[in-house]
């Protein structure tokens, strides 16, 4: 193995963080090295796939933690050995790690990652960075200070896969460089998030309450935001070029659909779908979307382990009936109006009445970011809020506008779709297709494009490859932080959060039915903090 392979630390063994380890193992970019778990079952599974295997030794300290703070209070033990000379690096029972994979519910990104920062390794959070505007412009402040305590930058990754899909990247370049449809006047951008999604998800699961995450639109669509801003906003190839800020946003959303006005009548009082009269009817049935839908040997990952996590070992070692019936036990779980809601909040009752849930995350909304003229005077001149000048010399910077529609009763699961607006032409796009059409032939040419791996049309693939890049090319000396961060990774912590900053802009619009003047809020943010 390449000497300098990233070695990887994972922290949080869910779906996420197997999407991440598996292409990582696959293709040789890093070596998975420990897992940081409190579910024991899951812990062990993850091992067993990526890091210590199916022999019958036990892991090393390194390998497994089942609590965060558990690794952190480690690394800094093994440090402190290691300068006491006690070990040495290269010891086998106690080796360090280059990079860790933060892929944990979001609630927890901030704790982590500033526990993280000052140990100096490189860092890769899942999406969204943290769930308040006030912790994710902390964690930007924690890495900022630590970068100049340790005298060193690090490469700091975010979970916005969407911008590394293939797919994305070639529509970027029909638009942004190849300018196919000339210069951008609007974009339509939709993230359908499927019927029976947004049920397990967003109704019955982990993100359906913003006092216990965030609102929707973070947790579930701040990577289509962020799409639209590096579409749109990020500079171009261009060296010196310059992000073309927004001028306005405005949104309006609510949930509509899942809440008890639309419980039908012939479930009466009931609470869960075991129990229901018209479960066998009922579209959102729990048994009906787990058991009968998706309980098949083909598939037994996401959303059925975070069910049952020991589901795929309970269907290929016992048979199906075993694992059906451990199924149904699971959804059978439920609560009643006695319990309090400090309990009910602590975790997902994926057999509990869509209708009947303490869900409050909007299940349809429209963002609207509008740009107006800002152009650039020289490549090495600073945009200046309000200018006007010659648009003929706008250079992407002209006036613009961005439609993003969130919405849940889809029949595609999160299979993204939307159309680019120029003034030469028009482009449609689907998870599959790029079509552009030229106004002046009439011609309409199609773009067929590849998927490398399943995650969000191999997004997560090629971000974990770019992540694994840049590490190695710190590492090796072939590049600095900074250089490594941008040719890899395309973007700097402070792009992570002004894509973030539009998400917590449109709330702030959607709440107080208000039009954000983006300058004006940035503004009341930097004062504030």
């Amino acid at each position: 193995m390449n000497p300098h392979t990233p070695r990887i630390l994972v922290i949080g063994a869910g779906s996420q963080g197997h999407a991440y380890a598996e292409p990582i193992t696959r293709l040789g970019l890093g070596e998975i090295v420990g897992v940081c778990e409190p579910i024991s079952w899951k812990r062990k599974d993850f091992g067993r796939k990526y890091i210590w295997g199916i022999s019958s030794r036990s892991p090393l300290p390194h390998e497994e933690f089942e609590d965060w703070k558990d690794l952190i209070e480690y690394e800094k033990k093994r440090r402190e050995r290691l300068g006491a000379g006690e070990i040495k690096e290269g010891d086998a029972e106690f080796k360090g790690v280059d990079a860790v994979f933060v892929c944990v519910l979001d609630e927890l990104h901030i704790h982590i990652v500033k526990a993280l920062a000052p140990l100096g390794l490189h860092v890769m959070c899942e999406k969204p960075l943290a769930t308040s505007l006030h912790d994710c412009i902390d964690i930007q402040a924690t890495l900022t200070k630590e970068w100049e305590i340790l005298g060193k930058k690090t490469i700091f990754g975010i979970g916005h896969v969407l911008r590394y899909s293939p797919h994305n990247i070639l529509l970027r370049k029909l638009v942004r460089e190849d300018k196919v449809v000339g210069d951008v006047v609007s974009v339509e951008h939709t993230e359908p998030i499927g019927w029976w999604h947004m049920a397990h998800s967003f109704v019955r699961g982990n993100w359906r309450r913003q006092d216990m995450t965030a609102p929707s639109l973070l947790t579930k669509s701040c990577h289509d935001i962020d799409f639209l801003m590096w579409l749109l906003c990020s500079p171009g190839a261009k060296k010196g070029s310059m992000p073309h800020l927004p001028s306005l946003i405005s949104s309006t959303g609510s949930l509509k659909q899942f809440r008890k006005a639309r419980k039908p009548r012939g479930a009466g009082k009931i609470t869960n779908c075991l129990s229901c009269p018209i479960e066998s009817n009922c579209l959102y049935s729990s048994k009906g979307i787990y058991v009968d839908r998706l309980l098949n040997p083909d598939d037994l990952d996401w959303p059925l382990k975070s069910i049952v996590p020991e589901i795929e070992d309970l269907y290929t070692l016992q048979g199906k009936d075993i694992a059906k019936n451990r199924l149904l036990e699971v959804l059978a779980e439920d609560y009643t109006s006695d319990v309090p809601d400090s309990e009910v909040k602590q975790r997902s009752w994926y057999g509990r009445c869509v209708w009947e849930c303490d869900n409050d995350v909007c299940d349809d909304q429209v963002v609207i970011i509008t740009w107006e003229d800002d152009p650039l005077k020289s490549s090495d001149t600073l945009p200046q809020a309000g200018t006007t000048g010659d648009v003929g010399h706008l250079d992407e910077r002209g006036a613009k506008t961005a439609i993003f529609h969130m919405i849940a009763p889809t029949e595609k699961i999160c299979e993204r779709r939307g159309r680019v607006y120029g003034t030469t032409g028009e482009i449609t796009y689907d998870s599959d297709t790029i079509s552009v059409h030229s106004f002046a032939s009439g011609q309409t040419v199609r773009h067929p494009t590849s998927v490398a791996g399943k995650g969000h049309g191999g997004g997560d693939e090629a971000m974990a490859e770019k992540f694994c890049r840049a590490v190695q090319a710190v590492t090796s000396g072939e590049m600095t932080a900074d250089v490594a961060q941008r040719y890899w990774l395309g973007c700097d912590i402070e792009e992570v959060v002004r894509s973030h900053l539009v998400v917590f802009a449109a709330e702030k619009a959607r709440l107080e039915r208000v039009v954000v003047d983006w300058k004006e809020f940035t503004d009341e943010v930097a004062v504030a903090e």
